[in-house]
Order: structure tokens, then sequence, then C-alpha cells
């Protein structure tokens, strides 16, 4: 039988203190930002009317903060949720510096704890922490993320 190559991590690669560097990074524009704002109908000139953003602190747009999410978010997917059951939770989302057009988006992310799952002997769930920086190392974005992780001896991709 040919043995299949597994991508991602499983329940058992994830120990506590472990930390990943998710590459590459994401610069993002300005219509990733206007398509975004539109499509999910946030109203808020904050992040698509030039003349409005120019009379505000930032004195530019506004990246939308759940693009934000979202992007730094699936650049962790590869090493943190690709063989992921479901996500149970994001929690505790910082937002310590603003997100401009043109900002190019960098993420890594560090284990605090797994355990086993009370309901799923396949499954367990793992902690995380994910933070996204922007291209001077600032970081913009912090949220924590719980996951039921599959276990590598019950993946369906592994049959």
């Amino acid at each position: 039988m040919e043995e299949k190559e597994l991508w991602g991590n499983y329940f058992e690669d994830f120990e506590p203190g472990r930390v990943f560097k998710h590459y590459p990074g994401r610069t993002i524009t300005e219509t990733d930002n206007i398509w975004f704002t539109l499509l999910t109908m946030n109203t808020h000139p904050l992040h698509f009317n030039n003349d409005y953003c120019a009379k505000t602190e930032f004195g530019q747009p506004l990246v939308n903060s759940t693009l934000t999410l979202a992007v730094v978010a699936g650049m962790s997917v590869r090493d943190i949720s690709q063989n992921a059951v479901a996500n149970l939770s994001f929690d505790e989302i910082r937002i310590p510096r603003p997100v401009f057009n043109g900002d190019t988006l960098y993420a890594e992310t560090v284990v605090l704890d797994r355990r086993e799952s009370k309901s799923r002997p396949t499954a367990g769930v793992v902690t995380v922490e994910t933070k996204g920086k922007n291209q001077r190392g600032e970081v913009v974005m912090t949220f924590k993320r719980n996951i039921l992780m599959k276990k590598r001896a019950h993946d369906l991709q592994a049959e």
C-alpha cells in the first residue's frame, strides 16, 4: 500500500510552549480592504472614504479589523488548524495598533495548552495564542483560539 503524505500538525504535535512562525507574509491592499468591507456590509466610512479618513486622527483609511483577523487566522491554518475537526472559540481578540492599506502582516502562534477531549477519543483540544505583526514587527492583533484537533491515528486522510 502506498504511504500518503500527511499535511499539517495533529494533536500530538502541540506541546505547550511550542512556537510556530507562519509564512509567507501578506500585504493588505486598498482593494482587499474595500472589497472585504463592502462584502461584509460594513458601512463605516473609515475603511473606504478617503475624504472622511483624512479628517480623522489616522489621516488615512484603516484596514477593517475583521479582515486583519481573517488574514492572520488564515496565515496560521497550515501549521495550526489544517487537521482541525472544528474551531471551538476565538477569545480575547485585541487590536493594539491600526493596520493601514499597504501594511504587510506576519503571524506567529504559541501553544498554550492541550488536553484530551472528554467526548471524542479520536481528538483533543488545543489552546493557542496567535499574534499578527506588521512589517515593522509591531503587534497589530492578538487572539486566543481553542481547536478540536484530530489525533494522527484517526485522520481519514492517512487511510
